[in-house]
């Protein structure tokens, strides 16, 4: 009886391998490439933030000379080689916003802007989104076309930046001549920080608008 009962344990145990060790077996291959793969894909990822990271450093030293004189030529390379090894990027982008950065200060305005609207145009985060956005609009003004300028500031944004872009849109309408939308738009800048954080550069600007309209 026993042997029998071995023997029909057996043939269960065969059957069931059968119809379901392949499919198991296919299951766990398919699995174990699956974590395989991920573990790869983590490396590869690692391995470009810590490739992008290096180059967006010397970016950074190549833009920030304690001389005060960026090597434009230096920035520009870094910049292209963040744009083609690591395209869409927050590096790549952030490294946009630098030459920008390097571009006003050189007075070349129009490459600023073409660098700030490769940003807008598709950030890889909002905080790039909104900074790329708040440069353009005061590259824009310098260029003479302030109400280009806030055209872009128009619309809601996320309260952390809502101070800055009114503050920006306060600028914008001081350049235009439009004093009284100017002070509401500092007045909205001001309710939107902390007591401390209002005191400063926009209190003097509303004391000058007041000095002005006095």
């Amino acid at each position: 009886m026993s042997s029998q009962i071995e023997d029909e344990n057996l043939a269960s145990v065969k059957e069931w391998w059968q119809r379901n060790g392949k499919p198991l077996l296919i299951g766990g291959v398919l699995a174990l490439a699956a974590v395989l793969g991920w573990q790869a894909w983590e490396r590869y990822q690692a391995n470009q933030s810590q490739g992008a990271s290096m180059v967006y450093q010397q970016l950074v030293e190549a833009a920030l000379d304690p001389s005060g004189k960026p090597d434009t030529a230096r920035v520009m390379d870094l910049s292209n080689q963040l744009k083609q090894e690591y395209a869409g990027s927050a590096y790549a982008q952030y490294g946009s916003l630098f030459v920008a950065k390097v571009a006003v200060e050189g007075g070349k305005l129009d490459d600023a802007a073409r660098e700030l609207k490769s940003v807008l145009d598709k950030p890889a985060d909002e905080t790039l989104g909104e900074l790329a956005r708040q440069r353009l609009a005061r590259v824009l003004a310098a260029q003479g076309k302030a109400d280009e300028g806030l055209k872009l500031l128009e619309g809601q944004v996320e309260k952390p930046y809502a101070a800055n872009r009114d503050e920006l849109r306060g600028d914008l309408l001081v350049t235009l001549g439009r004093m009284d939308e100017a002070r509401a738009a500092y007045e909205k800048a001001k309710s939107e920080l902390s007591d401390d954080a209002a005191e400063g550069t926009l209190q003097m600007k509303l004391d000058d608008l007041a000095k002005g309209g006095a």
